[in-house]
């Protein structure tokens, strides 16, 4: 029972992350909102978006870092790993059957994010009442 709901979850969360859905995420602190927002900035530079076009908005600054920190990590790491490694990690954001064009772009997003200074924005917004 338990693990068929973290089948669901994991499944809405992948759907979720597709840059081609319009999609609304509301949840409670920890269930996973940062990685689904993090799946759904890589999903979107995979899909060729640019990097400087993307602007996420949070609430803190500590959840503007988290994400910056969990984006540039996962690209970093994706520019080392085996490929079975990146190819699980594509599929578990919902890339069922990663391309090979998806695994080149994957392993070179870090350095070309690096050198051209392109990169997502992530930033806080301050309402004011």
């Amino acid at each position: 029972m338990m693990n068929d709901l973290i089948q669901r979850a994991s499944a809405d969360q992948a759907r979720a992350s597709d840059p081609q859905a319009s999609v609304f995420v509301s949840a409670n602190a920890g269930t996973g909102k940062t990685k689904l927002l993090t799946d759904r900035v890589l999903r979107l530079l995979l899909s060729g978006a640019e990097a400087d076009s993307i602007l996420c908005v949070t609430y803190t600054r500590a959840a503007a870092a988290e994400m910056r920190n969990r984006i540039y990590a996962r690209l970093a790491s994706w520019a080392i790993v085996s490929t079975a490694d990146l190819t699980t990690d594509l599929q578990s954001m919902g890339i069922m059957v990663p391309t090979q064009a998806n695994i080149g772009l994957a392993r070179m997003l870090f350095a070309k994010i690096l050198d051209n200074d392109n990169r997502p924005r992530v930033q806080t917004c301050l309402l004011y009442t």
